[in-house]
């Protein structure tokens, strides 16, 4: 380990012992069952981030991406996730790790479910750090999709506290500190690829389809038609693409708009009719599912 990564983990120590009894508002946000709570929320300490906090108990994520990246430190209880086609398990002191446009799921490993604070630093936060905090030069990535590191998920613990403290300075420092030592300990960078594959260009021109008209989608049989294979053909080169079937993928795209369409202030019904579900019970439905929070409480946290 270099000089620099050595001073970045000291810091690291000496932030989370200088922040090590900041209180954290237990339950805040909108409560969904007895047992469960969750706040999604932005900080203007923190430009390009959104936060999560939240304990889950029957919650299941159904399969679904992010633009950003995710980095959950598991405080209580198992968190188990489906990932690059296996299930893996997240404890206390763990931390859950997953790359942008990555497919995932989410529930209870155990029957008391988990409890975790979440950071999605979006992808130019992240290169930014990486760049100036650590050797890594490229595309960043995770190279682990779940570790346990008690270190590093206290600090990213903190992150949450700090700002719910009212302490900007300290959660800036603490966010910058633990990406980088999460990119340093469990990160690399993304291989330069070139796909070649005739079904991978099938699977992007589908997908530029789809994206191109969300509100009125052709159906399979006439999206592969317009593109001169066969359904069957198509089902396949799009679920080794993107790891879900086109049906699926436009979902979680719906969900993806309608977020945006919040953040910039639009009410959930017409959110909902301008991403394409057919009412807002619909859209809360399937970004409680994805999100983790219904529509209504994310907007709420924007305004």
């Amino acid at each position: 380990m270099s000089r620099g990564q050595n001073g970045t983990d000291g810091a690291a120590r000496d932030a989370v012992t200088d922040l090590g009894r900041t209180h954290v508002q237990a339950g805040a946000g909108p409560v969904t069952s007895e047992n469960e709570h969750a706040r999604h929320w932005t900080d203007p300490a923190l430009p390009g981030v959104d936060l999560l906090r939240a304990r889950y108990v029957e919650k299941r994520f159904v399969r679904h991406t992010h633009a950003s990246f995710v980095i959950g430190a598991i405080t209580r209880g198992v968190e188990a996730y489906e990932v690059y086609g296996g299930l893996v398990r997240v404890g206390p002191g763990g931390l859950a790790l997953v790359n942008p446009d990555t497919v995932h799921t989410g529930h209870a490993g155990v029957p008391e479910g988990w409890s975790y604070s979440v950071l999605y630093p979006s992808v130019d936060v992240v290169r930014e750090i990486a760049a100036e905090l650590t050797t890594l030069r490229g595309t960043p990535r995770f190279a682990e999709s779940a570790v346990h590191d008690p270190e590093t998920a206290g600090v990213i613990a903190r992150v949450h506290a700090a700002l719910e403290g009212g302490n900007a300075l300290a959660a800036d420092s603490l966010f910058r500190v633990g990406v980088a030592q999460v990119l340093r300990r469990h990160g690399g960078v993304l291989p330069a690829r070139t796909r070649t594959e005739a079904g991978a260009a099938v699977a992007r021109l589908a997908r530029e389809v789809l994206e191109g008209d969300l509100v009125d989608p052709p159906s399979l049989e006439r999206l592969a038609a317009g593109l001169g294979v066969s359904p069957f053909a198509l089902l396949r080169a799009f679920r080794k693409e993107y790891g879900m079937p086109p049906h699926t993928w436009l979902t979680d795209a719906r969900v993806r708009r309608a977020r945006a369409l919040l953040d910039a202030g639009t009410p959930p019904a017409e959110a909902a009719l301008a991403v394409g579900f057919t009412d807002q019970p619909h859209l809360n439905r399937h970004f409680s599912r994805i999100i983790g929070v219904p529509p209504g409480a994310y907007r709420r946290e924007r305004l």
